[in-house]
């Protein structure tokens, strides 16, 4: 997700803690259904700290297995995890007749980590350093078909969410991903770390943001 394993490190450590402070506000709220989300920047670091493992596995400073794990690691948290645990996390902390339209997210995402995780569980996860990237090879079928449902599932669960917080984080992803992906293509650098602390931060604003305080939203207090 960065361009060498130093960067993966480092990112990933300061995620990983953004990670732990997310839960930890969702824990002090007493908000559980918070949970299965506020824990994405938490998956997100220890995904940067895998590829640090599978950068060095690229160059020779990790042996073999390990680093066959470390490349698996990363497959399995990018692809069959992340397209259900973002919309599912959505659903959990979603009230009302939105959840009905949230869960149908969450079954795409789940209909697409299946094929995903029948690659990953197939044949061995490859990967090269392409430029200043990272290029891994799964086999996976129908790709374009698959990434279109990825991409549906966790941004679209986000912009049909009814926090504004999240919404806005759909939007933040939906076009950075834009964004990395080209600048990946080109193996100018993968800049997919920067997307992710920035992913992070704002999960983190949102973990300790109440509903209740969105503007103009009116609130209504018993009487007395």
């Amino acid at each position: 997700m960065c361009w060498s394993a130093q960067a993966d490190t480092v990112a990933g450590g300061v995620v990983v803690v953004v990670g732990v402070a997310c839960l930890v506000r969702v824990h002090r709220a007493g908000r559980p259904e918070r949970l299965l989300l506020a824990a994405v920047p938490l998956v997100l670091g220890l995904h940067q700290l895998i590829e640090a493992l599978v950068w060095l596995g690229t160059d020779g400073g990790l042996s073999a297995a390990p680093a066959a794990a470390a490349r698996t690691a990363w497959a399995v948290i990018a692809l069959p995890l992340l397209p259900v645990l973002v919309p599912a996390g959505v659903w959990s902390a979603s009230a009302g007749p939105r959840r009905r339209l949230l869960a149908a997210f969450t079954l795409l995402g789940a209909g697409v980590a299946v094929p995903f995780a029948v690659a990953v569980a197939a044949r061995p996860v490859a990967a090269a350093v392409h430029g200043h990237t990272l290029g891994y090879a799964v086999g996976i079928p129908h790709p374009a078909a698959l990434t279109a449902g990825y991409f549906l599932a966790t941004v679209g669960s986000l912009l049909a969410s009814g926090d504004r917080l999240l919404r806005r984080l759909g939007l933040v992803i939906g076009a950075g991903a834009v964004v990395c992906a080209l600048l990946w293509r080109l193996a100018f650098a993968s800049t997919w770390c920067a997307l992710a602390a920035l992913a992070a931060l704002l999960l983190l604003r949102w973990a300790g943001h109440s509903p209740d305080a969105e503007p103009g939203r009116r609130i209504t207090h018993p009487a007395p």
